[in-house]
């Protein structure tokens, strides 16, 4: 009897611990990255950088800010990118 409760709890664990991986949304990454107007191979990640005379502004038209670290990725802020600061973080 013992080890047939044994045998039960441990598939209800494995189903639990089943069912957590299983339907847990994937992480996305909801960052704000440019891609460097000099060298387009760069990207920086100005997820946590302000916009300001002295860090980058996105200015007129174009594709300032997206999603990802790529050229496909979702606009996030329309605007031509302008980087006014020497060292911005670069994306991984």
């Amino acid at each position: 009897m013992r080890r047939t409760q044994f045998s039960i709890s441990l598939l209800v664990l494995g189903l639990v611990a089943f069912a957590t991986f299983a339907f847990t949304p994937a992480k996305v990454q909801t960052g704000m990255f440019a891609q460097d107007p000099q060298n387009p191979s760069i990207w920086y990640d100005l997820t946590e950088v302000e916009p300001g005379d002295d860090t980058y502004r996105c200015i007129n038209t174009g594709n300032c800010l997206r999603s990802e670290p790529n050229s496909g990725a979702q606009v996030i802020q329309v605007g031509t990118f302008v980087k006014y600061a020497e060292e911005l973080p670069i994306a991984d």
